[in-house]
C-alpha cells in the first residue's frame, strides 16, 4: 500500500472536524463538557491511529501499537490534570507511530516531531481564538496532513567517493560489494 496523500489527510482533517463539531453537543447534553472532550480525544485517536495502520507498509506490531495506545489512554485519562496535556499526549503517541511506520531516519522522526508542535499549536490558537471544535480539529490534522511532505529519509548531502577525491575502492562499502560480487560470480562460473 502506498503512502498516504496530502489530498488524503484533507479529507482525513474535514472528517474529524466535523466529527468533533456534530458528537461534542450531542454527548454534552447527558455527560460533564471535560469527559466528552477527553473522549473525543481519544476516539479521534484510536481512529487516526487506525487510519496510519493500515495505510503504513509495515505489518509488524501493529496489535502492540493499539495496545500500548490503550494502555497510554487509560493512564492518561487518569493522571493528565488537563484536557490540553491529555490531547498532547496523544499527539506524541500519533508522532512515535508515524516515526516508527513511515520513517527510516532521525531526521525525518525530528521534523515529524516539529509538525506535531505546530499541529498543536494551531490546535490551540484556534480554540483560543474561536472556540470551535471543528476549527480547532480542522487545524491539527490539516497540518498533520502535511506529514507525507516529510521524505521517508533525509539523505546525506555527501559528494560521491570519487568525486571528493578519494577512489571507489577507498570506499570501505564499495571494496565489500567488490568483494561479495566476484564471491557470487565465481560460485555461479563453477557450476
Amino acid at each position: 500500500m502506498k503512502r498516504p496523500s496530502l489530498f488524503e489527510g484533507i479529507a482525513v482533517a474535514l472528517i474529524a472536524g466535523i466529527t468533533a463539531a456534530i458528537v461534542f453537543p450531542l454527548l454534552a447534553i447527558a455527560l460533564a463538557p471535560g469527559f466528552v472532550l477527553r473522549l473525543l480525544v481519544a476516539g479521534v485517536s484510536l481512529v487516526y491511529f487506525i487510519y496510519l495502520l493500515r495505510r503504513s507498509q509495515q505489518k509488524l506490531g501493529r496489535l502492540t501499537v493499539l495496545g500500548t495506545w490503550a494502555l497510554f489512554t487509560t493512564a492518561t485519562w487518569l493522571l493528565a490534570p488537563s484536557v490540553i496535556s491529555y490531547a498532547a499526549i496523544h499527539l506524541l503517541m500519533i508522532w512515535l507511530v508515524r516515526s516508527l511506520y513511515f520513517y527510516s531516519s532521525v531526521l525525518s522522526a525530528l521534523a515529524d516531531l516539529g509538525l506535531t508542535g505546530l499541529a498543536l499549536i494551531a490546535a490551540l490558537w484556534a480554540w483560543f481564538s474561536t472556540g470551535s471544535l471543528f476549527l480547532t480539529f480542522w487545524c491539527l490534522f490539516l497540518v498533520q496532513a502535511l506529514f507525507v511532505l516529510i521524505p521517508r529519509c533525509f539523505a546525506r548531502l555527501e559528494q560521491h567517493p570519487s568525486v571528493a577525491g578519494l577512489k571507489p575502492a577507498d570506499d570501505p562499502f564499495e571494496t565489500a560489494h567488490r568483494a561479495a560480487e566476484q564471491a557470487i560470480r565465481k560460485l555461479a562460473s563453477s557450476q
